[in-house]
């Protein structure tokens, strides 16, 4: 039984996540304690639950301790079929945090997974946002031989959340390395700006308008999709995501969202501002991405190389549970700048 202490380096949702998706892949039974403890309301939240028993219902697991506030979760997974799945949050709790903990599953799945998630938050503080899912992890871990689908059915948004998305993957059983070693040159620069009931405010141009000027100021132009969304009467918000592709294949996001009181203008400048940081160290991937990805070269058979511009909590915590559980070997270097991460297995 894998047994794994959740209160261990950043002690947050992600060492439960990252554990319940290694073991049903391993399908090995693990018992997590600690769960959250570093966190000011430590245990399982609504979104966490969620997360667990959704991959409870991916993998038809044995499960106890799996309630509201709860610290201790025994889980012990069968096979993981695949098939239709459906999961409800019922807050704005972060649908894409959900998402990252069944996506490695799905990989190893018996069949085509199709997973309808509803009552969450497509784009939330402290999560990527779901646009990011969509065209900027999906993208990158589709040339790791994973294919899936995305589709926005509801943007959801604090405080009331009901968004609503389709996850459609395929099945790879074996996942491809992926080297990213040199950042190279820009190829082209996209975005999506949008906002949900907010169309008379021009929300969603004023916020492409900002992120455009400042891209602009670095010679950089990009092509932003403007949406104005009307497919969720019950919760107005907004939201950007950009993102870069270079020549080599680096694929680098930046994102940001709306908030009561935060001016339209403020936002695109802000997600332009998260990826200029990115794009001016060179890294070949953000720091979203360069926690995501861990668990994903962790199971690639064979050598994956990325650089990130800083060692993050999330990016620390990640590969020292990877390496725990799988025993992948991980080796991080500074290489001027930035950070080199590159998994064996």
């Amino acid at each position: 039984m894998l047994e794994i202490d959740g209160s261990q380096k950043s002690g947050s949702g992600t060492i439960l996540r990252l554990s319940v998706a290694l073991a049903a892949i391993l399908k090995e039974p693990l018992h997590i304690f600690n769960i959250r403890m570093k966190r000011t309301q430590p245990g399982l939240r609504p979104q966490h639950l969620e997360a667990v028993m959704t991959a409870a219902r991916l993998c038809s697991a044995e499960i106890r301790g799996a309630a509201l506030g709860s610290s201790e979760v025994w889980f012990t997974p069968g096979e993981i079929q695949g098939g239709k799945i459906t999961s409800e949050i019922g807050t704005a709790g972060s649908i894409p945090m959900l998402l990252m903990t069944v996506l490695p599953m799905c990989a190893y799945a018996k069949q085509q997974v199709s997973l309808r998630v509803t009552r969450g938050g497509t784009d939330v503080r402290n999560a990527p946002t779901i646009n990011y899912l969509r065209h900027i992890l999906l993208p990158l871990l589709s040339r790791m031989g994973l294919k899936a689908t995305l589709t926005i059915r509801k943007y959801g948004y604090y405080p009331k959340g009901m968004g609503e998305i389709l996850l459609e993957v395929d099945p790879c059983q074996n996942l491809s390395p992926i080297r990213l070693d040199r950042f190279g040159e820009i190829k082209q620069l996209k975005g999506v700006s949008v906002c949900t009931f907010l169309a008379e405010r021009k929300v969603a141009e004023r916020q492409a308008r900002a992120a455009m000027e400042r891209l602009g100021q670095l010679d950089l132009r990009p092509n932003i999709e403007i949406i104005n969304d009307m497919s969720n009467p019950l919760q107005k918000g907004s939201s950007v995501a950009l993102w870069a592709e270079t020549n080599t294949g680096s694929l680098i996001g930046g994102d940001a969202i709306g908030e009561l009181g935060k001016p339209s203008e403020n936002v695109g400048r802000e997600a332009a501002d998260n990826l200029i940081k990115e794009l001016e160290a060179r890294a070949t991937v953000d720091l979203h991405l360069a926690d995501i990805l861990v668990p994903y070269v962790a199971l690639a058979r064979g050598s994956s190389v990325y650089s990130s511009r800083l060692i993050t909590e999330h990016l620390d915590t990640n590969i020292w549970l990877a390496e725990k559980i799988l025993g992948t070997k991980f080796h991080v270097t500074r290489v001027g700048d930035l950070f080199q991460v590159e998994a064996i297995r």
